[in-house]
């Protein structure tokens, strides 16, 4: 097809950028090809599409003739996450891209409809809209917290699971339980599943059946398994939070007798291990174990076996257990050399097409149709298809030792045409107990590196992902060890001749907007200037505020999370006073561009309008911007970039081409 052999020509010419850079709205559009599923039986393709001033929606393939036999698209609504129910049925929800998320006054709902199109069904309301979308049945609607699984399910009925969270209003809202409901996505009939505890989490087995269910309670987790007749038992109980070191986490069935978990057995990093269903002993040995990351990853199963894993280590990577699978994946990559390959099989396979998604560093994801039995391979398209990858730049991992000896990563992506002493932006992941960054093509670093910065974004202590003494170094450490990981990766890239000292500018979102202000605020002298957006500014604030909104966190989080990560209000308050933005604006003199959205539920309003007033009161040099009904982040084509644009200018100002030296 004309779109991979486009795609391969520009990989195998890898020449200089152009002399003017890409445009910002080629990296922060939405993508035009935003998701790909196969048929049950892999003779169809459901692809979800979109463009800029294009509505998302649905196009069915067959995949022997790539022509057009069904889809949906909406008038006012974007049709959002998609799934396959069985081979004549999909499922979806909605969306409004056109709008921040403070505008939108409606959940995802839940729709089914046949392969062609036609006999949509409503199965979940929007909040507060029961129906726009062209349904013509509206009987025996559920709630509006009816959500998607993220599991794909057996896909051979006619019935699918869903989650159901419910929050309570006790002490603000917080995630009180998960229900799993049981869906018939013709007739509309549902049926809540029977459990033991407080339902926190499921899985579904190779089945398709809902066999794993977490329970939380008083900040301890406990690990129930539905055996073939439906009873339920305990196999193991751990702490919630801090990372147990001889806790276990499900992640998917070897068989109907193992239980496939992450756990560390006293090692640093976790591993993959079988555990034995009927006497709870995990195998001393693990499955997969890798040198330098904990194992994270996705089971892939096809005719209700396990054939394989997806999983990442740098980038992302497949096992394969069935020997078909493992012949494809070379072929594969034999075939489209120099990217990830990341192959996925029909769950019931009537057919040999399988599903390609290929990315690099430099090339952004897109998809293909590859045929295990003819070794065909038929380009789809791209989410970026104007991106071009001989104008991005490198990404590889490093790694320095911070100043008390721990190695930790770091995420370093250099201008295409390279360089020495670059004007550097230190990019601070969110969360901050989550990893930050895996290999692949990001839109943020790549538009700063096609700006001519260097881009360095380092995992932290307290980072996942990278194995337990990391992550534990982290622990109560916000505005302090964390802070010195990052401002020791500036050394460690000025000392290897990578950044030039006199231009470097720090930045992040969420905690990496926090890191950002703290940095000026310790380490006035390492950056130049600072851009923080949806900033958490104050810990005690963040206590307040940030978790008195509908929030996805459990109830019990504020009481035995927040205390053991973060802190505790009353025994660290000295250290939350010492560690506040808020409360040392005064001591920032280097230049800050900071970003809020004005409906953040998770970092709400009162963080940014608190230091806006506190470094107007300092006299602060120091831009201000709010966005009107944004969120957690930008939603909206038009946000993204009216900021990226400022942050542009403001980095041509005080570390780029415009910088007055000092």
């Amino acid at each position: 097809m004309k779109i991979l052999s486009l795609i391969l020509a520009g990989l195998a010419t890898m020449a200089g950028p152009a002399h003017a850079a890409p445009p910002a709205q080629q990296f922060f559009e939405s993508a035009h090809y935003k998701d790909a599923k196969l048929s049950p039986s892999g003779r169809y393709l459901a692809i979800r599409v979109g463009g800029n001033d294009i509505r998302d929606s649905v196009v069915v393939y067959d995949n022997e003739s790539l022509t057009v036999v069904g889809g949906v698209r909406l008038a006012d609504y974007d049709v959002g996450k998609i799934r396959w129910i069985n081979d004549n049925r999909l499922l979806y929800t909605v969306a409004d891209n056109l709008v921040a998320v403070g505008d939108q006054r409606l959940a995802p709902g839940l729709y089914a409809m046949s392969r062609d199109g036609k006999e949509i069904r409503q199965l979940a309301e929007h909040r507060g809209n029961r129906s726009t979308t062209g349904t013509h049945i509206k009987t025996r609607v559920e709630p509006w917290n009816t959500f998607m699984m993220h599991e794909e399910g057996a896909q051979d009925s006619d019935s699918i699971y869903v989650e159901r969270p419910i929050w309570t209003t006790l002490g603000g809202y917080q995630l009180d339980r998960i229900e799993l409901v049981k869906l018939n996505t013709v007739n509309g009939q549902s049926l809540t599943l029977t459990h033991p505890g407080i339902a926190d989490g499921w899985m579904l087995d190779n089945r398709g059946e809902p066999s794993i269910m977490v329970s939380s309670k008083d900040g301890k987790d406990t690990i129930h398994y539905r055996d073939a007749s439906g009873a339920w038992r305990d196999i193991a109980t751990q702490a919630s939070y801090g990372g147990d070191v001889d806790g276990i986490a499900p992640v998917g069935f070897y068989d109907d007798k193992r239980l496939l978990v992450k756990a560390r057995k006293s090692g640093d990093k976790a591993a993959l291990y079988l555990m034995d269903l009927a006497t709870g002993k995990v195998d001393p040995n693990p499955l997969v174990a890798m040198a330098d990351f904990d194992f994270e990853g996705t089971m892939v199963y096809s005719k209700k076996h396990l054939v394989g894993l997806h999983y990442v280590a740098d980038a992302r990577s497949s096992a394969w257990f069935d020997p078909a699978l493992k012949a494809a994946q070379a072929d594969v990559d034999k075939q489209i050399a120099g990217l990830i390959n990341v192959i996925t099989p029909p769950i019931q396979p009537e057919t040999d097409w399988l599903l390609v998604a290929s990315y690099s560093d430099r090339q952004p994801r897109f998809y293909s149709l590859y045929n295990s039995k003819t070794h065909e391979l038929k380009g789809l398209g791209g989410a970026h298809p104007d991106i071009k990858s001989s104008e991005m730049g490198q990404q590889d991992i490093v790694k320095f030792r911070a100043r008390d000896g721990l190695e930790v990563p770091a995420w370093l992506t250099l201008p295409a045409k390279g360089g020495k002493k670059l004007p550097m932006v230190v990019l601070v992941h969110g969360g901050p107990y989550l990893r930050g960054v895996e290999w692949g093509w990001h839109p943020d670093s790549q538009f700063l590196a096609s700006r001519g910065y260097a881009v360095l974004q380092p995992e932290f202590r307290g980072s996942t992902g990278y194995g337990f003494k990391l992550f534990a170094a982290g622990m109560k450490q916000w505005g302090l060890k964390m802070q010195d990981d990052i401002a020791d990766s500036v050394k460690w890239a000025v000392e290897k001749g990578i950044a030039d000292p006199e231009r470097v500018c720090i930045m992040g979102g969420s905690y990496g907007g926090y890191a950002t202000l703290m940095g000026l605020v310790n380490d006035p002298g390492l950056y130049r200037c600072g851009i923080a957006y949806a900033a958490v500014t104050d810990i005690p604030l963040q206590y307040s505020s940030g978790m008195e909104v509908l929030s996805d966190l459990p109830a019990d989080y504020k009481a035995y999370g927040v205390p053991l990560l973060v802190g505790d209000l009353e025994k660290d308050a000295a250290q939350f006073i010492a560690t506040s933005p808020l409360k040392q604006a005064a001591r920032i003199k280097r230049p800050l561009l900071l970003a809020h959205g004005t409906d953040d539920r998770r970092v709400p309003m009162p963080h940014y309008s608190q230091m806006r007033s506190a470094l107007r009161d300092a006299k602060a040099d120091a831009e201000f911007v709010e966005y009107s009904g944004e969120g957690h982040g930008w939603s909206t084509l038009k946000t993204r970039l009216d900021f990226w644009g400022r942050v542009e200018k403001f980095l041509d100002k005080h570390i780029g081409a415009g910088a007055k030296t000092e």
